[in-house]
């Protein structure tokens, strides 16, 4: 069997080399460009959806805050994961130029298989399927990592389901209550200091209101960094494997790709801070994405590529699940298990729909409004649908079909493809 070097036999001489190896690199780095381009117009409307329709920021400054904070989390944290995937999974040496041209491929077809089914697919799990596939059809896959990697893909949507599960039960209407966000709208205005614009103060807005205004622009911004230190990999993990790029270039490549999306095609996606899998009130989408972020930023910080998007879609299951469990005191849901019958209330999924319930909460002094657990109404969680099962489904069965499809597709590439 001939060997190969960076996907070129080894009796080809260094002109020959050279001419195949030349626009391989080119296409690696569009196809790179490509991935995160389609990040950085996906990610855009997850970090900055609830900040752009509560009219806190504009469309421009959400895309200029994506791209600055989507370069700091890939610089720091992301080479962590860049590291894992670049090398640790499968050896570096099996990093081909042609492999790695190949597993991005594979990355961007999912990104458009999603896109076509209307479902953010999970760009880590599929890098890491077609990963994954390499390392098993060349016999050099890492079995240990790529344990540990399934392990805290399980582990961490449940962690973000209970999580939320519990702020939803115990928190929630009291945060309501004391922290109205329905609107950060005419809070802050734009002045000027010569032509240098610079944002300030509105005639009139309380200081609770502009406390607002900043903490829905700084999760956005810790979204954005959680985003950039997860899916900076996605894009360029396989070139800097194959020692075609440095880790630094690697990351203002795929930083710039996703500021390229984040400015185009991101402004459809802020348009819509809501999706057919659910509408969420303000504060609620702010508690999903800072648990979801924070998460994802710790597994991104041990190296670990993982789904911001499956993260915090069992953040809102779990945030819903726990604010309508507030109807039942366990003592009752015991008993009732206890003695075989069904609980004396339901709980709803939809039930953030209630989102205001505790008074006008502005001063924080209305607190005392909000029923206690197991004295609320059911009737009053369900006002409007937060949550639909049959998209659900839809988005989970995506998401457990792309990273499998990438797998079998890479395998079968790299076992009966030589030149790969």
């Amino acid at each position: 069997m001939s060997r190969y070097v960076e996907g070129v036999p080894l009796n080809c001489n260094r002109l020959e080399a050279r001419a195949v190896i030349a626009p391989l690199l080119v296409v690696g780095l569009l196809v790179a460009a490509f991935v995160g381009f389609n990040i950085g117009g996906s990610s855009t409307g997850v970090a900055f959806g609830p900040a752009v329709g509560s009219d806190t920021v504009s469309k421009t400054a959400a895309a200029g805050l994506m791209t600055a904070f989507a370069l700091l989390g890939g610089y720091t944290v992301g080479k962590n994961v860049i590291r894992t995937m670049g090398g640790e999974i499968v050896p570096a040496s099996k990093f081909t130029l042609a492999a790695s041209v190949a597993v991005l491929f594979f990355v961007g077809l999912a990104l458009l298989v999603s896109n076509l089914f209307g479902v953010p697919a999970s760009t880590s799990m599929t890098a890491v399927g077609a990963i994954a596939g390499l390392g098993v059809a060349t016999d050099s896959i890492v079995w240990p990592v790529m344990g540990r990697i399934v392990s805290w893909w399980l582990v961490a949507p449940i962690a973000a389901f209970w999580v939320c599960a519990v702020i939803g039960r115990y928190l929630y209407p009291y945060l309501d209550a004391k922290v109205p966000l329905d609107s950060a709208g005419g809070v802050i205005e734009r002045r000027y200091a010569g032509p240098v614009p610079y944002p300030a103060r509105a005639p009139g807005a309380a200081m609770k209101d502009v406390v607002g205004v900043v903490l829905v622009v700084a999760i956005a911004c810790y979204m954005a960094f959680s985003a950039g230190a997860s899916n900076v990999a996605n894009a360029v993990a396989p070139l800097v494997g194959s020692e075609a790029i440095r880790p630094n270039t690697g990351v203002l490549l795929a930083g710039g790709a996703i500021g390229v999306g984040a400015f185009t095609i991101a402004r459809r996606t802020l348009d819509t801070v809501g999706n057919d899998l659910t509408d969420l009130p303000l504060l609620a989408a702010l508690i999903v994405e800072t648990v979801a972020a924070s998460l994802i930023t710790f597994l991104s910080f041990i190296g670990i590529p993982a789904s911001l998007a499956v993260s915090a879609t069992m953040s809102i299951v779990g945030l819903g699940w726990g604010r309508a469990t507030r109807t039942t005191t366990l003592s009752e849901a015991a008993g009732a298990a206890m003695a075989g019958e069904e609980p004396t209330a339901t709980a709803r999924v939809d039930a953030l729909a209630a989102d205001g319930q505790g008074g006008s909460g502005g001063d924080g002094t209305e607190t005392q409004a909000v029923p206690r657990i197991g004295e609320e109404d059911p009737d009053d969680l369900a006002a409007t649908e937060l949550f639909d099962p049959a998209t659900t489904g839809r988005v989970i069965v995506l998401w457990i079909m792309t990273p499998s499809i990438s797998a079998a597709a890479s395998f079968l590439l790299f076992e009966y493809a030589p030149f790969f």
